[in-house]
């Protein structure tokens, strides 16, 4: 059975729009979610961009089974709230850039744990609405910004997120972000019209550039 989204919690004004995924471009989730992983006596060894396979046991370096890899991820994201962090000046580049558009997060996970991120996020003073869901990201985005004659962006570090958006909705400012970890390092990479950032700052001055805003910085 297809998700169904819903949407009626998002209210879009007259301004650019700003689309942010939130593992490993938010909070952290890839260092975090390797001492997760510790606490029960496993690793994640950076061999390839996948998780089944790679998660083993310290003792035995036996593989965890697919099933039980999927547990695990929900048994982390159930316990995010202790484990997850934000990323270097995240929360004040996003106010600032809030002033003159609507910024909104769109997170990659199943909707059972949207109740927790959002707890956390408000917690961390990153109180922007929230939508939780497993479906590919460009039809998402299209149906939020649809054909309306202003600005867009979208920031994400997984390439088939920024390829999906980027062949749902024309013109718009796709941006690669991503944490400096041996995973991301095997991740495939976007491409070469898709800008990378480096730093929630360094995003803050490409977004001002694309919405024609002065930056703050």
């Amino acid at each position: 059975m297809s998700e169904i989204l819903d949407l009626s919690h998002v209210t879009l004004s007259d301004r650019p729009l700003i689309v942010c995924d939130v593992d490993d471009v938010v909070l952290n989730f890839a260092a975090p979610f390797q001492d997760f992983l510790r606490e029960s006596g496993h690793e994640l060894l950076p061999r390839s961009f996948r998780l089944t396979g790679n998660i083993v046991s310290i003792a035995t370096q036996e593989a965890m089974a697919e099933l039980e890899v999927k547990r695990t991820i929900g048994a982390f994201f159930e316990a995010q709230e202790t484990w997850q962090t934000p990323f270097d000046r995240v929360g004040e580049t996003l106010e600032s850039l809030a002033e003159d558009a609507d910024v909104l997060f769109l997170t990659a996970m199943p909707p059972r744990f949207q109740e927790a991120r959002r707890r956390l996020l408000d917690r961390l003073g990153l109180t922007f609405p929230l939508i939780a869901s497993e479906a590919p990201k460009g039809p998402i985005m299209k149906r939020l910004h649809a054909e309306r004659a202003l600005p867009s962006v979208f920031i994400d570090d997984m390439a088939h997120n920024l390829h999906s958006v980027r062949d749902h909705v024309s013109d718009s400012l796709i941006i690669h972000m991503m944490p400096d970890s041996p995973l991301h390092l095997l991740a495939p990479k976007p491409d070469d019209s898709i800008v990378r950032a480096m730093d929630w700052p360094h995003a803050g001055e490409l977004i001002n550039t694309h919405i024609g805003r002065a930056s703050s910085r």
